[in-house]
């Protein structure tokens, strides 16, 4: 499989490390002094991005030009007229990209957890959600992507609080506080890897059409949900 990929931080460094361990696998940077324009993205199967969300946004029009599938794990930007409208327009030229606010695969557990939490209010008097997350002094955006996708997928009021310190991969905790008790639920990135690695696989899946996604964005986590869902493994429990 051959990867275009956008930026060289700290986790795309980790993504080329592991892509070139594997056989059959190589990557192309793209950068300020190698600009990824179309003609030189549409001769690889799979572009992955790591890009801050401004300079990402700056390279879409390249990105759907090239006609090849993306991988994003961009942040701190709007899709051009929305979400639901940029799928749109991805479908109708055969288009499939992923994104994602953490490529933990992982993540798909807790997001099982805090569906749970999100009825508590039903069970329990007076709850209350707070959800504080850290990571490292360069990361821009605030409060982070993920801790968006915790909102989202709690689905009620959450105060949110954000930390930057020192060189913190990726803690997000949430808290439910009643006033007889407090629950509280915690991902920690111990590497960075972690979220190379789920981008690599998603570029896999995307190459290999398992699972078979149609045209338009998807989400990384309702693209795990959905190869969880088809894997021969899950057939062969009782």
């Amino acid at each position: 499989m051959k990867i275009a990929l956008l930026g060289k931080g700290k986790t795309g460094r980790l993504l080329i490390e592991l892509a070139e361990s594997r056989p059959g696998h190589t990557v192309s940077v793209f950068d300020r002094a190698r600009r990824p324009s179309a003609s030189l993205l549409e001769h690889h199967d799979c572009i992955v991005s790591f890009l801050p969300g401004d300079a990402f946004m700056a390279y879409i029009p390249d990105l759907i030009a090239s006609g090849v599938p993306v991988v994003t794990g961009s942040t701190g930007f709007t899709w051009p007229g929305g979400r639901t409208a940029f799928s749109r327009e991805l479908a109708g030229k055969g288009l499939t990209w992923i994104s994602g606010s953490n490529f933990s695969l992982g993540m798909n557990l807790v997001y099982t957890m805090i569906h749970a939490l999100r009825d508590a209010e039903a069970l329990l008097q007076g709850a209350r959600y707070e959800l504080h997350e850290v990571h490292h002094t360069s990361k821009k955006d605030s409060p982070s992507g993920t801790a968006l996708s915790w909102k989202e997928w709690l689905g009620r009021e959450v105060h949110i609080t954000s930390e930057r310190t020192g060189d913190v991969t990726g803690l997000h905790t949430l808290t439910l506080t009643t006033s007889h008790e407090k629950i509280s639920l915690t991902h920690e990135a111990l590497d960075r890897k972690l979220f190379a690695e789920g981008a690599l696989w998603a570029a896999e899946q995307l190459c290999t059409g398992k699972p078979d996604l149609a045209p338009g964005l998807h989400e990384f986590r309702e693209t795990v949900q959905r190869y969880l869902i088809t894997s021969p493994l899950n057939e062969e429990r009782p």
